[in-house]
């Protein structure tokens, strides 16, 4: 049956005649990505120059060049042949080459005007992919300063389409943009909403159950990642149904593993092929009639705040499930049961957000670099890198010593960019070569390139150490690759991946051949090369009371190790892979360092600083030389002399820290301090402001000079702190004060008697009733503008009576009173007339 693409072919050509850009949007199936390159191979401006396919997943890369060479009857290196990361099979009359985004990257660096290539395709583009996005603004670049005769055509099943056209328009004229209608067979979508109280594993296997029960076919089943497809096999396993064949189809997976899932089913069985998302796009496998769509992806999501990536679940746009749903009819009609309603699927995201807005920067950053461009600016993006992001991107580079201080790519960093790795394992791989460590270098950059090889059934019982793996890595290395290690499940195939990829790094260096078994005793150095921000100090002492360590990274933040771990008692580590949760991140892999380590390879970036701090928890002023790797410190020591004012900073600051209730007041400080506070809303400046607020703003200038000799909290008891608050007083003002705002005040008895100022608005005079006999009028101070509200007490030291007019209260309310404490206090003395009364500070009458 004819594919749809094929008519719209001769169109196709057309505009590639006559345009420079051209966008072709055709649905899943319709089989763009491998008729488009066969139909323009013999076009005249292709002469003498090859046909680039890019394609976003190896596995879709060698698929499609073995699904062309199939259509021309040759094997794949004639014709048609294929790049990919560790594999190249290309011929010298390969004229289709189909290759990943990082291999485009790579040629356009090493050759930007691509004089041997006629055209680039860029396939699936709708994944927006970062290396993709890359790739097409430095092609467009290229076509436009230097080759203006390169074509380049953008194909995608799923995509709004428009943007692309004018982003690659020519002047004000759009690109061309052509549509291919239709499927190759139809597809019949089934909801079947999830149950929320069961996992989502339980609801695929039933799904499954039911899709090959009422319908032909086998079923490609998509889940979010390695984990879910592992769990789902076990579950349909255990249904014991023979007919079944069940094929795992994941990026980690060998290529022989990945090329079992994509043939037929033998010997009349079927087949259920569990995949990730890499499934989605450019892929047909045959005998698929059914698709079961979990409607989620496993995504990396970068913090920009704390430099780490982590992976997210999410749901699927509204674009992946219509890429999955098309798998069903690639050679047949087809089913495909989503596991979500109809109204939610309205609800989910029309497209996938570009990897551009929320990944880590670093790999673009360098390869701009390399092209010689700091500003993104300088190139034309569908969706531009976000700034804050790039930025912290170059921070990065600089750090690893990409960057000169001008912004300029370094040697070093032009070499790193030719190892084809990512910023941090490049740089790894460079030093580890010049430190003498190249293998260990290489053998821990493949094992870091892939998934972690060793797994266990609770999370608390992985050893995160790297050292282990590198154990496993020398066994695999001498051909006993082991399914267990070290008490864990180990994964052969990664650690099988892992070995090529440290022997191709290896053949990169200009090594012939790779040691096996190199001494890991490095591994926590180099992994500090790669990730310098990574490095962690343990806070506190090692114990057996808790299964979590806790960590202080150099950059600040805190992490920590769950489990009983091997490396829980080193002082220092360097974290490989950290969850990004900000202080509450976990470590999942790590290596040992030494503090001697640090010294010796990190000396220049160690900040050696004289400190006199203030310890809280000991109440103490500290003088300290201290040496600090960024957030860590590396060495603290006792300074022999230091200087009085720097100590006398301190105990001021631990003062502020704790709060002015730890100076040494007393009844007498509190009296002179009310006093005072009288004075200034009386009065107002210049007498200084006494609230805690004011006091604590301006300690230095009325309790510095008052705390020499002194640096703990225990000193702070020989302090004079009536004199530090009179200080900031002139002579006369002190005088000013005992007289506007005496402490005490001798009453008609002869007694003197303490004022409270507790309220400055009313200032108190407590005095028992019989030592007032005679005073008319009531007592005022402030230079005669404040009454002294009288508090007027019995025998028993009881107010009686609360007054501001002692006249008033003689002439009515004194006899109301007065007949009240004859009946209580009969031995004591109640005249009638208590103006003309002798005072007395007596208790009771003489004689009685």
């Amino acid at each position: 049956m004819p594919l749809p693409i094929e008519t719209l072919l001769p169109d196709l050509r057309d505009a590639l005649r006559v345009h420079a850009a051209v966008v072709l949007q055709a649905p899943p199936g319709a089989g763009k990505t491998t008729l488009v390159p066969l139909a323009l191979l013999h076009e005249p401006w292709l002469v003498g120059r090859k046909i680039l396919v890019l394609e976003p997943r190896r596995l879709a890369a060698r698929a499609a060049a073995r699904r062309m060479a199939q259509l021309l009857g040759e094997n794949v290196g004639e014709t048609v042949g294929y790049r990919v990361r560790l594999q190249t099979v290309v011929g010298p009359n390969t004229r289709i080459e189909v290759v990943t985004e990082g291999i485009l990257t790579r040629l356009l660096q090493d050759d930007p005007a691509l004089e041997e290539v006629g055209i680039i395709l860029f396939d699936e583009f709708h994944e927006r992919s970062l290396q993709a996005d890359l790739g097409l603004a430095l092609a467009r670049q290229s076509q436009q300063v230097l080759r203006p005769d390169l074509r380049l055509l953008v194909m995608s099943a799923t995509l709004d389409a428009d943007p692309i056209a004018v982003l690659l328009a020519n002047g004000s004229e759009k690109a061309p943009l052509l549509t291919s209608e239709g499927r190759s067979y139809p597809v019949e979508t089934l909801y079947l909403p999830r149950e929320d109280h069961d996992r989502i594993e339980k609801q695929v296997v039933r799904a499954v159950a039911v899709a090959l029960r009422e319908h032909p076919g086998d079923a490609l089943v998509f889940l979010p990642g390695a984990a879910e497809i592992r769990r789902v096999a076990t579950h349909l396993a255990e249904l014991g149904n023979t007919s079944w064949e069940v094929y795992p189809l994941y990026g980690d997976l060998s290529p022989e593993m990945q090329d079992r899932a994509l043939a037929p089913a033998g010997n009349g069985s079927r087949k259920v092929v569990l995949a990730t998302s890499i499934a989605e796009t450019s892929l047909t496998i045959e005998g698929i009639r059914v698709v079961v769509d979990s409607g989620l992806s496993r995504v990396p999501r970068f913090n920009p705040r704390t430099g780490l990536s982590r992976l997210e679940t999410v749901r699927v746009s509204q674009a992946s499930a219509t890429q999955r749903q098309g798998r069903a009819g690639r050679t047949a009609p087809g089913w495909c049961y989503r596991l979500w309603t109809e109204a939610a699927h309205a609800g989910l995201a029309p497209f996938n957000a570009p990897e551009i807005l929320q990944a880590d920067l670093a790999p673009l950053a360098l390869e701009l670099a390399v092209w010689g461009i700091r500003d993104p600016g300088e190139l034309a993006w569908l969706d531009a890198p976000p700034a804050g992001t790039f930025a912290q991107a170059r921070a990065l580079l600089h750090s690893l010593d990409t960057l000169d201080a001008a912004g300029k790519v370094t040697s070093h960093g032009q070499q790193m960019a030719t190892l084809g790795l990512p910023p941090r394992l490049a740089h790894l791989v460079l030093r580890g070569k010049e430190i003498g460590q190249t293998a260990l270098a290489c053998h821990l950059a493949g094992l870091l390139l892939e998934r972690d090889p060793l797994r266990a059934p609770q999370p608390e019982l992985l050893d995160i150490d790297l050292g282990i793996r590198l154990e496993a890595l020398a066994a695999t290395a001498k051909g006993r690759a082991p399914s267990q290690w070290a008490g864990m499940q180990a994964d052969r195939g990664a650690l099988a991946r892992a070995w090529e990829q440290a022997q191709h790094l290896a053949r990169q260096l200009g090594e012939r051949r790779l040691v096996p078994d190199p001494d890991p005793a490095a591994a926590g150095l180099l992994l500090a090369f790669a990730y310098p921000d990574r490095i962690a100090q343990r806070l506190g002492q090692p114990t057996q009371a808790t299964s979590t360590e806790r960590y202080r990274l150099r950059s600040g933040p805190t992490a920590q190790l769950t489990g009983h771990q091997s490396l829980g008692r080193a002082e220092f580590l360097v974290a490989a892979h950290l969850d990004g949760r900000g202080n509450a991140a976990r470590i999942f892999l790590a290596a040992e360092i030494t503090k001697q380590e640090l010294y010796t390879h990190f000396k220049e970036e160690i900040e050696r600083a004289e400190a006199v701090r203030w310890d809280a928890a000991a109440g103490v002023v500290r003088a300290q030389a201290t040496e600090r790797l960024g957030a860590l410190v590396l060495q603290e020591k006792p300074l022999a002399q230091t200087g009085e004012v720097a100590v006398r900073e301190a105990l001021l600051d631990g003062i502020r820290q704790t709060g002015l209730q730890v100076l040494p007041w007393d009844d007498g400080t509190e009296h002179l301090r009310a006093r005072l506070g009288f004075m200034r809303q009386v009065v107002g400046d210049p007498w200084p402001d006494v609230s805690d607020a004011a006091l604590a703003t301006h300690l230095d200038d009325w309790l510095g000079p008052f705390l020499v000799g002194m640096q703990r909290l225990d000193d702070l008891r020989r302090l004079d702190l009536a004199e530090a608050l009179l200080s900031p007083l002139a002579w006369t003002q002190r005088q000013e004060l005992d007289r506007m705002a005496p402490s005490h005040l001798v009453v008609p008895s002869g007694s003197r008697r303490p004022l409270d100022y507790s309220n400055p608005a009313a200032p108190v005079l407590a005095v028992r009733l019989q030592e007032v006999f005679g005073m008319l009028e009531t007592p005022r101070i402030a230079d005669g503008r404040v009454p002294l509200m009288m508090h007027l007490l019995s025998p028993a030291g009881r107010p009686v009576q609360v007054t501001q007019d002692l006249h008033s209260f003689w002439r009515t309310t004194y006899f109301d009173v007065r007949k009240d404490l004859r009946g209580r206090y009969p031995k004591h003395h109640w005249p009638d007339d208590p103006l003309a009364a002798t005072p007395t500070a007596r208790a009771k009458r003489r004689g009685t």
